[in-house]
């Protein structure tokens, strides 16, 4: 049983590692058909309002979030990291450097998760209300990329909830640790109630 924990909790960290990184990649594609498909809309550089297509402006807006977003999520690579630093992923024993790597992990995952998907999909309604046919018109018009897809925002929903899964088998791991320490800890005193 006590290798098998061990062997948990070694394919937990490394899945965390996994999930981090996948938000982090996601940072870097979300804004990839806002930038094909509405940049060339904005007619004034020094005037974001001067555009062919009402709503594009949501190009813009969703720069701040997007760069906070790719911050967040080398915050969690970084995070992560510590579960290893602190030898997480392979100690037999957990220690109060293990509880706080895990908390700080915990905390953090949930938080950035929520966070983000709040700003997504309000960024998602406001992308809703972009006047597609304006958009496909000055498409056609430049030949430049158009879609109407939220594929984008949608995904968010996939890759905050491999975040939140790993994120809930990581405390679980924890809850096993703390049995089977628990449970090392009664078996050691068995045994030294027998030699005595």
């Amino acid at each position: 049983m006590y290798k098998k924990q061990l062997v948990f909790q070694r394919i937990v960290c490394m899945l965390m590692l996994f999930a981090s990184g996948i938000v982090f990649v996601y940072s870097l594609g979300l804004m990839t058909d806002l930038y094909d498909s509405l940049y060339s809309t904005m007619m004034n550089p020094d005037d974001y309002l001067e555009t062919t297509v009402e709503g594009s402006i949501i190009y813009y807006d969703m720069q701040q979030f997007n760069h906070n977003l790719t911050y967040v999520a080398i915050g969690l690579i970084f995070v992560t990291l510590i579960l290893f630093i602190t030898n997480t992923h392979s100690r037999r024993k957990y220690y109060i450097g293990n509880y706080i790597a895990i908390g700080l992990s915990v905390v953090c995952n949930v938080a950035a998760s929520v966070w983000a998907l709040l700003e997504v999909f309000a960024y998602k309604a406001q992308y809703q209300q972009i006047d597609f046919e304006q958009l496909k018109f000055h498409s056609e018009l430049w030949n430049t990329y158009y879609t109407e897809s939220t594929f984008w925002f949608d995904i968010s929903v996939v890759v905050f909830g491999i975040l939140l899964i790993v994120t809930v088998l990581l405390f679980v791991n924890l809850i096993l640790k703390l049995i089977m320490m628990k449970e090392e800890k009664r078996l050691i005193g068995s045994r030294k109630d027998v030699r005595a």
